[in-house]
Formats: structure tokens, sequence, C-alpha cells
């Protein structure tokens, strides 16, 4: 009864390791699927957090398919996994979180909206998602730092920006001037202190105590069957 996942930047692995304790693996890419498919125990439970795009080819819905045939439970969200798990939820895969439930219903189309740049080595974030900005943005809105004019103008600026250059600090600069000197400095205030919201953070907690869950819900049914009569 096992379970990898494959997460990166979406999570500090120091937190990723308090909270899970199966199989953790890098940033998921094509071929890395059917490779577990051929372990002779495949895992009973995959959960998709983070993938890669530029330096690799992303893992296929096919790749995701193939493993749901197989009987394995597919979970995704936060960032790839949102992407993977919106395409391919009609067919099984298990899609989680708020960043997933944007794209199921519209609100999110493009791939770079959860895609960032991380240090290879540490895999360290160095940019921010257009998910997570969104999410932040509305949250400065409802609390009063800003008014929705203001989070149009924000996010157009965000948006035009190339996913890598995405930054809070970059943002502040890039709407210096646009916007009016005081609203912009509660704003701001917001988006780069310590209570900013990280979206792709909170789903990729949310699917890994879902794994939890179904593992443990695997082993509990284990136990019953070997229970003697």
């Amino acid at each position: 009864m096992t379970a990898v996942l494959f997460i990166g930047p979406s999570m500090p692995m120091e937190k990723v390791r308090s909270l899970f304790g199966g199989e953790i693996r890098p940033p998921i890419k094509r071929g890395d699927l059917p490779e577990l498919m051929n372990r002779p125990e495949p895992p009973r439970h995959i959960g998709i957090v983070d993938g890669q795009f530029l330096h690799a080819l992303s893992v296929a819905p096919k790749e995701v398919l193939n493993c749901i045939y197989r009987g394995i439970s597919v979970y995704g969200g936060s960032s790839m996994g949102a992407l993977r798990g919106t395409e391919c939820a009609p067919f099984g895969m298990v899609g989680i979180g708020e960043i997933f439930r944007m794209y199921r219903d519209g609100v999110l189309h493009a791939d770079d909206e959860v895609a960032i740049s991380y240090e290879s080595d540490t895999l360290k974030p160095i940019s921010e998602p257009m998910a997570n900005i969104r999410v932040a943005v509305a949250e400065a809105v409802a609390a009063g730092h800003a008014s929705p004019a203001t989070a149009e103008k924000v996010l157009a600026a965000a948006k035009a920006m190339y996913f890598p250059d995405r930054s809070y600090p970059n943002l502040r600069l890039a709407t210096r001037g646009g916007l009016g000197e005081e609203e912009h400095e509660r704003l701001f205030a917001f988006l780069t202190g310590p209570d900013v919201p990280d979206q792709k953070h909170r789903d990729a907690e949310e699917l890994i105590l879902t794994l939890n869950a179904a593992v443990e819900a695997d082993r509990a049914a284990r136990a019953a069957e070997e229970v003697p009569s």
C-alpha cells in the first residue's frame, strides 16, 4: 500500500517531509509515470503537485490515464497537478484545491497561471505564480486594502509580465505611479507581508492530507480483512 508524491517549489521540502511519509519525488516530467508502472510493485496512490515543462517534456494526460486504467488512484492540485487534474477529472483523476477548481470552472485558462521559475538545486521558487497573485489580490480587496478597480490594474500588470519576472517587488515597481500612493502602499504592504496567502502551498497541503487519508483507508481495509472470523 504505497504512495508517491511529485512535488517541488509549491511547498518547502522540510514541511513536505513533516506531512508525508511516502516516497517523495521531484517535479514530474514525461516518462516518470511509466517508470512507476514498470516497478514490480507499482504505487497504489500517486499525488501530482509540481511538474516540469521547460527543461523537460511535461507529463502527458495519456500517462495519467494509463495509471488510472490500471487501478491506481491519481490526485492532482496546486500546479501541474491542477492542470492535469482538470483535463483528466472526467476519466477518474481526483482534482484537489482552489486552483484546480478555478481551472475547472473556467476562471483560469492559461498554463502560465501556475508557471514559475525556481532554483534547480533547492527547488526554491524565485517568482510568483499568477494564480497566487490573483488569490492574494482578491483577499486584499476583501480586507479593504484596495478597491476592485485597483485590483484589476494590478492583475493586468502582473499578467503582462513574462512568468519568470512575476514577483510582488517587481509588480510593486511596475504599478508605482499608476495608482494612488496611499492605496498602493497599503496594498503592497499586504502583498509583501508575512500574511500574504500562498494558494499553491494551501492546495499542496490539502493534496498531501488527502493522499495520507487514502493510504490510511487502505491500511484499515487491509487490517479488517486480516481479522480472523
